[in-house]
Parts: structure tokens; sequence; C-alpha cells
């Protein structure tokens, strides 16, 4: 056995809703300039053989490299660890499933009921009985602080505010209009100081610590250990919050959530509801990972050590260490991984073809889209919560491999229930109800022979074939007695009614991927599939065909895509500030003052964290909106490297259209945040494209007698084809041509590849065409 050496094995682990899949490398002994690569896929929840997934996966990666038996249960020993990175859906789920951590809301005075009236939206707007989630909060405590704007001024002719400051932020001048003298002297109580944002503000009640200490003692005497902040105009001013989050640190809250540390924006609403997420999640995503760091020896138990290092996925597709990583950060934690997985692996610069990411995991099926940068959105909707965060913009239906299959009402159903790992699909051996993965399963679209043989009381036994036809065929009387009943025609064969659930499957996962392009302007047809997640190849080809898609990509790993998408990801780190200014000629040098004084300090950050300069890539932005309008873009203009000469305004104009349709020609442009973004490069380049492999590749067509063996499969129109020829990708050269009818299968995925496609193996890719 090889000799490790120590801080060489890279681990990968996503914690899927079903599956948890793991990543690993290490050093080749005989060429240390490559690396061997390892693949673990292991349940989720499997509470009779282990305690945490990822601990379990990483357990079984350092026997197979260390070549050493390590019993369960055991600590384990992280010498020969260099990273590892995490995916997790802990928080997502908790929020799903309103399983969060009490914790209590201190909000400004008189503002008690503000996130009870929200924004008054109206998503199901003819609905009579109108039924909306409860508050994440369990109890408000109001302090009796305030603060207001003062002196702002709508000409964008005039100074950024109609109040003026000296350099030492003392008030200098004033307007008469504003309730000032002309002389720097307020009419009216309190003190005038310069906000973050460049605002006035005036200071008309400071906080009675003695009181607030009152009341944290009798929330903290009644089971309360974490809180959420949030005071009017916190985002320009947010030194009473931070009073108070000290305060409440000293008294022994393990969780203080300050909305003007979290999310320095303007709308108080927004604000204060992810405070109230981030209360309301963090500490269970710390519980987590404080039972995770458990399983580890004493180097790794803070999660701090720069050895090994120990980083996370955050939403918008960024790695983050502990401190920076929360609740309200991992929200699509999951997912993001395989966001990064396709768009680094897919994207070709020269083509520059969008591609579309299928992510059809056990629980959910996940739709993004890739056009060269990560699609970010800042206010996205989860579980009725609407949450201001960056997070990259994937689409989820409840429609996956583990999805609940039924009849009711007369009509077939997928989802939105779903098996998960516990007790899973039918065929999972844990008498689970009927699911997607059971009629793959009786279709001839997973053959248990090379389907994991991880199933049973003894995690040795294959997928339960009878048990899935056993199901149907119950289901199968039902539809046919339910059919004739309402002078329906013949009877409907058990083949007919179990790809009519994957029909209705199919159509589901549609629906997302519709939403991200034809409700947006861009034809579907246009883009490339990148199919992956663990059932991602059972439906790809049909997908396609749905939506009019001729070309889909499917990676070597894209049943653990997410997971190998954390290998590739870089790390991200990025700092924001409130502004209040018009875009113009006169305010664009301090503008872009503040853009460089934040870039400098994101890369220094960066470098700190161990990246040279030229490993670290930086994104300027400004949220932008057009005077009398609401609604702001965060704007990162096209084709620039960061050096101050950025047209911000000609960016938010194309951006405005697109997303809108038209412009409000003659409106002033408001700035309302300033935003750098800092990238660690983890890799210079992933080399060459599949489209260009797949080009200069020399095409050897399979003949069906070279299959590796033979499966009854079913296909649409032209029903079951009883010797489908199954091919195993690892015994496949690279520009071997399959054609369909086919299955292409390895340790993890299975591929159907359905008549009238052809599939050409490449060195990391299955390059699918349909006619």
């Amino acid at each position: 056995m090889q000799e490790i050496p120590d801080r060489s094995i890279r681990i990968c682990a996503d914690r899927g809703g079903t599956f948890c899949d793991v990543h690993a490398s290490y050093p080749d002994s005989k060429d240390p300039e490559k690396r061997k690569e390892i693949v673990v896929k292991l349940l989720s929840q499997d509470p009779a053989n282990y305690v945490d997934a990822p601990t379990e996966g990483i357990r079984r990666v350092l026997e197979m490299v260390l070549g050493n038996k390590i019993p369960r249960g055991d600590i384990l020993n992280t010498d020969k660890i260099d990273y590892i990175r995490l995916s997790t859906t802990v928080a997502t789920n908790a929020l799903l499933e309103r399983k969060g951590h009490k914790h209590a809301l201190l909000i400004t005075k008189g503002f008690k009921d503000l996130l009870l009236i929200g924004n008054q939206s109206r998503p199901k707007i003819f609905d009579l009985n109108i039924r909306r989630p409860p508050p994440l909060y369990s109890t408000v405590v109001e302090v009796d602080e305030r603060v207001t704007l003062v002196g702002y001024t709508s000409d964008p002719h005039a100074e950024e505010n109609a109040v003026q400051f000296d350099d030492d932020g003392k008030v200098k001048r004033g307007y008469r209009g504003d309730g000032w003298d002309g002389y720097g002297n307020a009419e009216g109580p309190g003190e005038i100081v310069r906000g973050l944002s460049g605002e006035a503000v005036r200071i008309l009640k400071k906080p009675n610590l003695d009181t607030v200490e009152y009341d944290l003692e009798k929330l903290y005497a009644d089971g309360y250990r974490s809180l959420a902040i949030v005071f009017a105009h916190s985002y320009t001013f947010p030194d009473h919050e931070r009073a108070v989050g000290s305060l409440a640190r000293s008294l022994g809250f393990t969780q203080v959530s300050e909305s003007s540390q979290l999310l320095p924006m303007i709308k108080m609403v927004p604000r204060g509801v992810s405070s109230t997420a981030d209360a309301y999640l963090t500490p269970i995503l710390r519980q987590y990972l404080d039972g995770f760091f458990g399983g580890f020896d004493e180097k790794l138990r803070d999660g701090r050590v720069t050895t090994p290092r120990v980083e996370f996925m955050g939403s918008d597709g960024g790695l983050l260490d502990l401190d920076n990583f929360s609740g309200l950060k991992s929200i699509l934690s999951g997912p993001a991984g395989g966001v990064v997985g396709y768009a680094l692996t897919s994207w070709d610069e020269k083509q520059k073809q969008p591609i579309i990411g299928l992510d059809v995991g056990g629980t959910s099926t996940d739709v993004s889209r890739f056009d060269g940068r990560y699609e970010v959105v800042y206010e996205t909707t989860t579980a009725g919560v609407t949450i201001q965060s960056p997070q990259l913009d994937i689409n989820t239906v409840a429609a996956g491999g583990g999805s609940c299959l039924t009849f009711r009402n007369g009509l077939f159903l997928a989802g939105p229930e779903s098996a998960g790992a516990e007790p899973g699909p039918a065929c999972y051996r844990k008498d689970g109800p009927l699911a997607v993965t059971d009629a793959n399963l009786l279709l001839g679209r997973l053959i248990p022979d090379y389907f994991p043989k991880i199933f049973g009381k003894s995690e040795k036994e294959p997928l339960d074939v009878k048990a899935s036809r056993v199901a149907f065929e119950k289901v199968a009387v039902e539809i046919n007695k339910n059919s004739h009943g309402h002078g329906g025609g013949q009877k409907l064969e058990l083949d007919e009614i179990v790809y009519g659930f994957i029909k209705v499957a199919n159509e589901t996962m549609c629906r997302p991927i519709r939403a991200l392009t034809e409700a947006r302007g861009y034809a579907t047809s246009r883009h490339i599939l990148a199919s992956f997640g663990g059932a991602g190849g059972q439906h790809a080809c049909e997908i396609a065909s749905l939506l009019g898609i001729k070309t889909i990509l499917i990676h070597r790993y894209s049943s653990i895509l997410s997971a190998y998408g954390l290998a590739l990801a870089d790390r991200a780190y990025e700092l924001q500030e409130p502004s209040s200014t018009f875009y113009s000629p006169s305010t664009r040098a301090t503008l872009t003052s503040r853009l460089n004084t934040l870039t400098s300090n994101v890369r220094s950050e960066l470098q700190r964290q161990g990246f040279t300069p030229n490993r670290i890539k930086v994104e300027r932005m400004l949220n932008m909106r057009f005077e009398g309008t609401d609604t702001s873009l965060m704007v990162l203009p096209q084709d620039t490297d960061g050096d101050g000469d950025e047209d911000f305004e000609a960016a938010f104009r194309r951006v405005y259209k697109a997303e809108f349709g038209f412009l409000l020609e003659g409106q002033s442009v408001s700035v309302d945040d300033i935003k750098v973004r800092g990238i660690g490069k983890t890799f210079d380049t992933l080399g060459e494209s599949v489209f260009s492999e797949v080009s200069r590749l020399p095409h050897h067509p399979v003949p069906v007698s070279r299959a590796d063996s033979t499966y009854s499969v079913y296909f649409d129109k032209i029903g079951r084809v009883d010797s489908t020829p199954v091919f195993l990708l690892d015994e496949r050269q690279i520009g071997d041509e399959v054609k369909g009818p086919a299955m292409i299968i390895d340790d993890t995925q299975t591929i159907v590849v359905v008549p009238g496609a052809t599939a050409v193996v490449c060195s990391k890719h299955l390059y699918i065409t349909l006619d």
C-alpha cells in the first residue's frame, strides 16, 4: 500500500435529501503531479448503521485510501486530510419543515407587527381563503430607540444630500426647506450624524441599555438563546443594533443576528425577515456542525484551524469558512455545488452557448441557467419566507427519484411528497411508498445488478423489483377500475401506466426550465442541457426532446456533480456598504473611490486566506434603480477588470431593459448599495472543452454485438425492447459512439439513450445529440 503524505487527501461531501455524495482525491504514487479520485455514495439517513452521513462517507474514504480498517464510531484522525468541503441541506430542510430554533425579535418601538404585516403581496390573488405562513420568531420585544433621516433631496443636480458635512463628519450647512437654518443648526431635537450611506441621521432616542438588559434577562429566563435585532435605518446607522447585540452576547445569548451586519441594505421588511431567518436557522446549522466536528480529532474540532481546512458551499456558489457560514448563507448550499460543477465543466468560452442545468435528485429537481457567469438573485421566497441575500438563481420543483406517485381524482400525480432516504421508495426494502425510482426500475431504466447494493438491514441487498411491481399492480387496478367506471376505453397495460407517471414527472421537471428561459425571453431550444443528479440520466433525453434541445452533456461524475463541484469551487469573500446618492458625473468619482476601498479590503482578506494576487478576481457592483421606483437591480458591468472605468449607468439600462422591457427615459438613477465580491480561483483552467474535444475526435460506432449485456427496457412510442444493449461506461474508449435505444451505466449512474439519440464518449463527458 502506498504511503500517503500528510495533508494530501481532499474530500468533498454533499449531503442531499436522499443520498450523500462524496468525492475525494489523493496523490498518485507513480506521478505525484496527478491525483487519483474516489467516489462514495451512501444514504443521507440510515440511523440503524450510522449517525451522520458525511462523517461516514469520510470514514469510508480514509479506509479506502489508507488501507486500514476504521471501526464506525471511532474518532477520525485528520493528519492525512488537506481539506474537507461540505454542502448541506440542513438549514433548507429546517426552513421547509418549520423546525428551526426558537428565537425572539427585538425591533424598534412602534414596529412590533411590521414583519407580521410584511409587504402585503398576494401570490394567489384570487384565493378567498388566504393562508399566510406564521412568522419565524416566537416573541417580540420592542426597544425604545429611534433615528430618522433628514436633509435628503431628490434633486439630482444638488449635492448628494441637502445636509452637508465637513471632513470630520460634522454638519457644515443645510437647506431651509429641510428644517435647517442655513448655518448647520438643526431645528428640532436630536444630534445629527452622517450615516454609512452618506445620509444625515438624526438620533431621536438612544436605547436605555438598563431597560433592554431587563427585557433580555426575562427572555433568557424563558429559555431563549437566539435573537434577531432589527432597528429602523440601521443599514446606515448600526450603532444601536451593535450596542444591544453586544449586551445580549454578554448575557449569554449564543446567536445574535443583527440586521445591519447581515444585510446593510435599505428596506426594513426584507432586512428584518432575513435576520429572523438567520436567527431561526443558524443554531440548527451550528448544532449539526458541532455533531459533525465531534466525529474528528481535536485538530478539526473548532473548525477554524488552517490545516486541515473546512469550507462550506454558500448559496451564491462561493466557498466560505466557518466564521462566515450561517443559516442565511446556506439555504441553497446543496444545489449550489451542482451549479458550479456543470458551469465549470460545460461552458465553452469560444462557443458561448448558454447551458441549462438539470439536477434530478432524490427529493427534488433543481434547474438553473449559465451564460458565462452565475445568475444571482438578491431576493428569493423559500417556504413562504422572503429572504434578501445573494443566492444563485435556482428554481426547484418537488419531482425527483423519491417523489411519491399517486392516482387521485382521476389524475396521475408525481410529488410533491417525497419518500426521502428514510424509508425511501418501495424498492429500498423499508416498506416505503411508490416513487419515481420504482417506475424507472419497472421500466428497465434501472438495473438492480448494476445499482449500488446498499439496501436492507445488511446494507448489501439490491433494489427490490418485486416490491415495486406489487405496489404498481395495486395502483393499476385502481386506475383501470376508474377508467372503466367513467366510460373509458380498453384496459391499460402495466407498462403504459408506469410510463404515464414518468411522463407526468418529466413535464413537472420541464416547468421550471421554461420559467427560467421562455418566461424571460430566451429560446429554450438554443440551450444545451447539462444533466446531473442521481436520476438525471434516466430522464435527460426525454426532457431535452420536450424542450426542443438537441445537445445533452452528462459528466462522468454527473450523479455526484454537487460534490465534484465543491472540488472545483472558488473561495468567495464580499463586502457591501449602503449608499444614498444619484449616479451622475459629479458623484461617479466618490462611488469609484468607495469601490476602490472595498476592493482593496477584499483583496487583502483573500490574500490572508492564501491566494496570490494573480489568483484573485474582483467583481464590482452597484445596486441601482430609477428614482421613484422601489425595484433595485445589482449591476455588474461587462468586460471590466475593476480599474475604475466601469460604465454602470449603461450597464443598468441594459439590464433594466432586458428585465422589464422598457426604460424610464429622463428619470434619474439612484445607487442604493455598493458591493465588491472577491473570488479566489481554485483552478486556472480545467483543460479542453468538451465541444472542442468532440469536434476533433474520430468517432467509432459501437455495434450492438459489443454490448456488455442486454436488458428489457420500455421506451415511448416503440414499447419494450427486450434486448436493449447495455454498455459499461468504464469499458468504453474515448470516441466510441453509441446509438439508441441503449443504456450506458457506471458505478453511480444509469443513462438512458432513447431511440434517435447518439452518445459519444469523451474524456470527461457523454456528449448526446438528438435527431
